[in-house]
C-alpha cells in the first residue's frame, strides 16, 4: 500500500513539475513574442515549414475521411429511407469534428515531432545554451516562431481540409452512390451553419497551440543525447495527440 501511494505520488509531483514547466514555456513565450524585434522572416519559414508541407497529408486524409463518411452514413441513413442527409452529416462531421482533430493530429505528428527533434538535437549539442552565453533568448528566437506558425496555419489548414472532405464525399455520394446532387447540396447548405465552421476553427487555433507549444517544450527541456531526443520526438507527438483528443472534448462540450 505503501508502495503504490509512493509510485502516485511521484507520478503527481512529476506531472506538476511537467505542467509548470510548460506554463512556464508559455507565458514567456507570450511575453517574447510582444517585444520588438519581431522576427517575421522566421514566423514565416516556420509557417511555410507547418502548414505549406502539410497541404498533401491534409488534403489526402480530408478527402478520404470524406468519402468513408459518406460511404457509412449512406448505409446507415438508407434504412430510414433519409439518404438526403447524407450531405449535411459529412459537411457537419468535418466542420466540426474531424476536420479539426484529424488536421490537429496529422501536423502534429509531422511538424510537432519535428520541433522536438529541431530543438532537442540543439538542447544536446549546446546550441542553446550558445544563445544564452551571446546574450540571446533562445525562447523568443526558437519558440516563438513555431508557436506562432502553429497558432497562425492550423486555421488555414482546418479550411482546407474541411473543403476537401465535403468534396470527396460529394464524390462518393453523388458519383458512387448516386444520390440526387441537387438535394445533397441543398440539405446540406440547410443544415450547416456558420457557427458549426467557425467553431471548428476555434478549435484549430487552440490545437495549433497545443501542438507546437508541446512540440517546443519537449524539443526545449531534452536530455540524455541522442536517445533522449528520439525520446523526446516520441512523447511530442503522443503527448499532443492525446492532449488535442482531452481538449476537443471540453471545447466541444462548451460550443455545443
Amino acid at each position: 500500500m505503501i508502495k503504490f501511494i509512493e509510485t502516485v505520488g511521484r507520478g503527481l509531483i512529476h506531472f506538476i513539475e511537467e505542467f509548470g514547466l510548460v506554463m512556464f514555456l508559455f507565458l514567456a513565450a507570450l511575453v517574447w513574442s510582444l517585444r520588438p524585434p519581431f522576427r517575421l522572416r522566421a514566423i514565416f519559414k516556420q509557417m511555410e515549414f507547418v502548414g505549406v508541407n502539410s497541404l498533401l497529408v491534409v488534403i489526402l486524409t480530408g478527402t478520404f475521411t470524406g468519402g468513408v463518411l459518406a460511404f457509412q452514413a449512406y448505409h446507415g441513413f438508407r434504412q430510414f429511407s433519409a439518404e438526403s442527409l447524407v450531405g449535411s452529416t459529412v459537411a457537419l462531421a468535418m466542420t466540426r469534428e474531424l476536420g479539426p482533430v484529424l488536421t490537429a493530429l496529422m501536423v502534429a505528428g509531422r511538424a510537432g515531432s519535428a520541433m522536438a527533434a529541431e530543438l532537442g538535437t540543439m538542447r544536446v549539442t549546446e546550441q542553446i545554451d550558445a544563445l544564452y552565453t551571446m546574450a540571446a533568448n533562445p525562447i523568443k528566437y526558437l519558440v516563438v516562431p513555431r508557436i506562432i506558425a502553429g497558432v497562425l496555419t492550423l486555421p488555414v489548414l482546418t479550411i482546407i481540409s474541411d473543403f476537401v472532405g465535403i468534396i470527396g464525399g460529394y464524390l462518393v455520394g453523388v458519383g458512387l452512390l448516386k444520390i440526387n446532387s441537387g438535394i445533397y447540396v441543398a440539405k446540406m447548405v440547410q443544415l450547416v451553419e456558420l457557427d458549426d465552421i467557425f467553431n471548428g476553427l476555434i478549435k484549430s487555433v487552440c490545437f495549433g497551440l497545443i501542438l507546437s507549444l508541446v512540440g517546443c517544450y519537449k524539443g526545449f527541456y531534452t536530455t540524455g543525447g541522442a536517445q533522449g531526443v528520439g525520446k523526446s520526438t516520441t512523447q511530442a507527438v503522443v503527448v499532443a495527440s492525446v492532449c488535442i483528443l482531452i481538449s476537443d472534448y471540453f471545447l466541444t462540450a462548451a460550443m455545443f
